[in-house]
């Protein structure tokens, strides 16, 4: 990826306190876990770009998408889902069983299949290289 476009991915910059190891921290919401530092802010961007590159390649070689710049910005994190009444049941009795939201079990849920399976596709892929 050229090197100009590489900074069409939104980033935020942050200092970071002395008991982190000072300097600044860049982070890539689009590219989750995406992130590097530097001493100083135009270090953080620079080692930012190369972070970018690397993010990149183990996506490839994992067979993951690469999201466009931007993109998680254009996304509202809100949809609305119709489930049959036995299931909304089950998950409202599971919610107070647990005591947090219905909002937060299924988020929760969801967020655990998709770790799952990431994982899951991840090893698959290993496998069949190796194979």
């Amino acid at each position: 990826m050229k090197k100009e476009r590489i900074l069409d991915y939104p980033f935020t910059i942050r200092h970071l306190s002395d008991e982190d190891g000072g300097g600044y921290l860049i982070e890539f919401p689009d590219l989750l876990g995406c992130m590097s530092d530097g001493e100083t802010i135009e270090e953080a961007i620079e080692n930012g770009r190369d972070a970018i590159v690397c993010w990149m390649k183990a996506a490839k070689e994992a067979g993951r998408a690469i999201p466009k710049p931007g993109e998680l910005e254009k996304q509202s994190g809100k949809w609305v889902q119709r489930v049959p009444k036995s299931i909304h049941l089950r998950l409202v009795e599971k919610a107070e069983q647990e005591g947090v939201s219905l909002n937060t079990l299924v988020i929760t849920i969801i967020a655990e299949a998709l770790g799952r399976n990431n994982t899951s596709s991840s090893h698959e892929k290993v496998r069949r290289k190796k194979a």
